[in-house]
């Protein structure tokens, strides 16, 4: 068998990496140990989220398949965070696990020049430092141009509940053996990780009546551009649930420490800061007498409920003890205990910022195997592979994000620059001008990119273009339409702000917190001008002018820092440039900088150890 391009692992980032490649006209398999188990979510039947509701975007933006996805099988959609600024809105739905599956497997078996392998890879074949092919357990070689390892957690998976421990990348799937040895004898360096996830609990057996009801939002908003809003949400909404544990939870909890794999040295591998296991929660924040719990639908006909909040890994007999002093849980029955899974991964310095590995041209790394935790930040990294290994058979140009385009872009920035010991998991506090990187200008931002990929289609770049024409016409239509005092100030004094006294623009009012864009549009018939009346039909188009008028200060700022910031960005640096060589670098800065052979001055200044200095030496340097 022979292919341009070989995604091995059909998770997240699997089916982004083998669709975009397969999209962009390049023969692809897909190997997979279950066919039925592609786009599979192994912890909670989720997606979006605080910053990762942002990569959702992103990825649909560039052509991927997660917000489609997501939009056909969410059973709850919600915006966090809309009591702050926009920077930090983010969307999220709860989805129906086996929809969501089912829906992944029907997109990836329709695809043409797209083949799934049912095999198990044990070996990864190398001539001269360039990437053959690979070999499966049952002896099939499969030649390729391109490898792309999209693994999850199922290298050399192993999964711990109290001290048992059994040999597994996912509950009730075996793990992959082989891969990790056959790169180490290739020169890379390797380490283990930890996850978790929290156990399932039967709904039948959960007092709903006394729990906190959490909706979805009342107007949900989809997360892909292509979708149909006339028609959604496709399916029925559900609604989540809020409890908490207690201190009588806490002490039944801590009666399992002893024989807990994560403080008995059972677990090697750094578990997830952000996420952190119940044991681990009350060890770290012992002041607090109680954690809040969300309980979560897995699907419209399932009977189980995914214990949001209860990750752990301790005995089962300690978690049911624990379970039913819970508020609302009292009398419920575990389908299925939690726990942890340890996995290899390969710390992130080993690539570029296209997902090339430095050492073997043609094998990329996407998703978990690079240190990352979370569905999100794992198709992003796929579908980037995926778009940089097609481009590169086909002969165009890489594709590198920069930390002023994306969260996607900072995501990889972080991995290759900073490398990660931990799950590394996206946050908006990582992006440096998320004002400018909002969820909701997603499209404006990328969809060109997708567009000149072949990813997206030029009716749908029609459309953003459009729309971005729409904005910019509202932006300076707005400051060009002045209101009277006598025009507005009952409008103003309706939303307890104070009135005016003189002649001000709309942009100008508009940039006060309790002052809605449409409703100084409606005054005094200036809905009846052609672009306001367009602008006032396009929900999406109105939110995003005032947006931009009422952070206009802050984005010019964020903008100004970039343009300054953006020379050392453009001044690349040769990939093969050996800093061992330069005996002025100080000797950190040059172990550094060799390890992580950054593309640019920019890149080369967040490496730590890295001084100012060293950036004056090396842009010195190139100018000779």
């Amino acid at each position: 068998m022979n292919y341009d391009i070989i995604v091995i692992g059909g998770g997240h980032a699997g089916v982004e990496a083998a669709s975009a490649s397969a999209r962009m006209g390049c023969s692809v398999a897909l190997i997979t140990m279950d066919k039925y188990a592609i786009g599979r979510m192994s912890c909670n039947p989720a997606i979006g989220g605080t910053a990762k509701g942002h990569l959702v975007r992103e990825i649909d933006a560039l052509g991927g398949l997660m917000g489609k996805l997501a939009d056909k099988t969410g059973i709850q959609f919600r915006m966090l965070n809309k009591s702050k600024g926009p920077a930090v809105w983010s969307p999220r739905c709860q989805s129906d696990r086996k929809l969501y599956s089912e829906e992944a497997y029907n997109m990836i078996s329709s695809t043409a020049n797209l083949e799934i392998v049912e095999e198990t890879i044990k070996d990864i074949f190398v001539e001269n430092g360039e990437v053959k092919g690979v070999e499966a357990n049952s002896g099939n070689i499969i030649f390729g141009k391109a490898v792309i390892l999209s693994s999850g957690t199922f290298l050399n998976g192993l999964m711990h509940t109290g001290l048992n421990s059994t040999s597994g990348g996912r509950y009730g799937e075996k793990p992959s053996m082989g891969i990790t040895n056959s790169l180490v004898k290739l020169g890379f360096e390797t380490g283990r990780l930890k996850t978790g996830t929290p156990p399932r609990l039967a709904k039948e057996t959960i007092n709903w009546d006394i729990l906190e009801e959490q909706p979805g939002d009342k107007v949900p908003q989809p997360f892909s551009y292509q979708t149909d809003m006339i028609n959604f949400p496709l399916l029925p909404q559900m609604s989540c649930y809020i409890t908490h544990t207690d201190s009588t939870v806490h002490k039944i909890l801590e009666k399992g420490f002893q024989d807990s794999p994560m403080f008995t040295g059972l677990i090697k591998g750094v578990g997830p800061r952000y996420c952190p296991s119940i044991e681990d929660k009350i060890v770290r924040f012992s002041d607090k007498n109680k954690h809040q719990l969300f309980l979560e639908p897995e699907g419209l006909d399932s009977g189980l409920i995914y214990l949001n909040g209860f990750s752990t890994s301790l005995p089962a007999e300690v978690q049911i003890e624990a379970i039913r002093k819970i508020k609302g849980l009292e009398n419920a029955e575990m389908v299925r205990p939690g726990y942890a899974v340890e996995y290899d991964f390969f710390p992130p310095h080993q690539i570029d910022n296209t997902l090339e590995t430095k050492s073997i041209k043609g094998l990329y790394f996407a998703g978990q195997v690079n240190g990352t935790s979370g569905y999100e930040e794992a198709a992003a990294q796929g579908l980037m592979a995926g778009i940089n290994a097609s481009s590169k058979i086909l002969g165009n140009g890489d594709l590198v994000l920069k930390r002023s385009e994306a969260y996607i872009g900072v995501l990889i920035d972080d991995l290759v620059t900073k490398s990660t010991d931990e799950p590394y998991r996206m946050f908006t506090s990582r992006a440096e001008h998320r004002l400018l990187l909002r969820q909701d200008n997603a499209d404006r931002r990328l969809m060109l990119y997708g567009a000149e990929l072949g990813l997206i289609d030029k009716s749908i770049m029609n459309d953003i273009s459009k729309r971005d024409m729409l904005i910019n016409v509202g932006i300076e239509l707005c400051s060009k339409i002045k209101l009277h005092p006598e025009d507005v100030n009952n409008y103003l004094i309706s939303q307890n702000s104070s009135p005016i006294e003189s002649i001000e623009s709309v942009s100008k009012l508009c940039r006060r917190p309790e002052v809605e864009l449409k409703s100084l549009l409606t005054l005094n018939g200036f809905d009846n001008n052609l672009n306001i009346k367009e602008l006032l039909k396009d929900d999406t188009a109105a939110r995003q002018v005032e947006i931009e008028l009422k952070y206009e200060g802050y984005i010019k700022r964020q903008q100004e820092t970039i343009a300054r910031v953006e020379k050392y960005e453009d001044k690349n640096i040769p990939l093969t440039l050996n800093y061992l060589t330069l005996n002025a670098l100080s000797t950190e800065a040059k172990e550094k900088l060799n390890k992580i052979k950054p593309r640019s001055i920019g890149q080369a200044s967040r490496i730590s150890g890295v001084t100012p200095s060293d950036i004056s030496i090396l842009l010195v340097y190139l100018r000779n």
